[in-house]
């Protein structure tokens, strides 16, 4: 099952690199399938609060919906 992480991030490169944060340390290795860019740290707050919204989700879930449901082709 693939997770979500939703989280406003400043350099995002060595946030994923990094391994010392507790909360993803056990979920790695991380993959980077989606990221959007905001000019500012106001509007980045706000569009993470949204995100983590019900109607945030669903936003994401339609967004992503080939992406997570993607099935594994086996080669023969």
């Amino acid at each position: 099952m693939k997770q979500v992480i939703i989280n406003m991030v400043r350099y995002i490169g060595r946030r994923l690199k990094s391994g010392r944060v507790s909360s993803t340390e056990s979920r790695r290795p991380l993959e980077l399938i989606y990221f959007e860019g905001c000019r500012n740290q106001a509007d980045a707050l706000k569009r993470e609060k949204y995100l983590k919204t019900h109607y945030g989700k669903m936003f994401l879930g339609r967004r992503l919906k080939s992406y997570l449901t993607e099935q594994v082709e086996v080669e023969e």
